[in-house]
């Protein structure tokens, strides 16, 4: 694997990502809470995108993979301006966001930032508003008297931390409560034996959206990563078929 290209951000932190040349609208992978570009769902697209002679943008968000910060410094509006920043640095053109899971709710924010130059969007277990159902009263309680929450996690050894400032940063960013500005195609894929995000949040999602073109597909023995062969076919085909791309 080849060194990633690096961003440097104005206050000197270095974000990596990965872009490879193509036709069409450069597709953008936004990962999840604690994931970064490394990940299957991420690199098997890319690998698509290839054959495909699609464009495609990975990145890491500070803290994440191979940019540079502490995980626990991160939050959403952060991550957020991290992904815009090396998307605006490095595309002109047409864009196609795809975010997983936490991906999902910066996805939704950058298309609300960029605005036309967005021409779909496609949500895989998108969790917009995590910071607000996502937790029990106790947790939320936990988190403003000791700053931090430590969960165990599913996915690796060490818990899963949210840190009141991140938890903030979220409920600054709700989007569920109204209307959501978005007008381009939308494209919903989520699992219904997702553990970590109800499949429910795609339908709520999907009626708060402003576009009339958007779809929800739901994989009835899917899980939370939805990165299974089929899952990534999937996605693909997803991609593959949305309108005038």
């Amino acid at each position: 694997m080849t060194a990633p290209s690096i961003l440097t951000r104005p206050d000197g932190l270095r974000l990596a990502f990965r872009r490879v040349a193509g036709k069409g609208p450069t597709i953008v992978f936004l990962p999840g809470y604690k994931s970064d570009m490394m990940g299957t769902k991420a690199i098997a697209l890319e690998d698509w995108a290839i054959r495909n002679g699609r464009a495609m943008l990975r990145l890491d968000y500070s803290g994440c993979g191979e940019s540079e910060g502490a995980f626990e410094d991160g939050t959403l509006s952060g991550w957020a301006d991290d992904a815009r920043m090396i998307v605006e640095a490095n595309e002109r053109g047409p864009v196609i966001l795809v975010g997983s899971s936490m991906g999902g709710w910066i996805m939704l924010l950058l298309a609300l930032a960029l605005g036309d130059q967005v021409k779909a969007i496609v949500g895989i277990a998108p969790a917009p508003d995590f910071s607000d159902w996502g937790f029990t009263s106790e947790e939320k309680g936990r988190i403003a008297k000791y700053g931090r929450l430590e969960r165990p996690s599913d996915y690796g050894p060490e818990p899963m931390v949210t840190t009141k400032a991140f938890w903030e940063s979220g409920q600054a960013k709700l989007l569920l409560r109204d209307k959501i500005g978005i007008n381009c195609p939308v494209r919903l894929i989520h699992g219904q034996e997702d553990p970590d995000v109800p499949w429910e949040i795609s339908l709520k999602l999907a009626e708060r959206l402003r576009s009339a073109d958007v779809q929800v597909v739901l994989v009835k023995d899917g899980d939370h990563r939805l990165s299974r062969p089929q899952d990534i076919d999937l996605l693909a085909r997803t991609i593959a078929t949305l309108p005038d791309v």
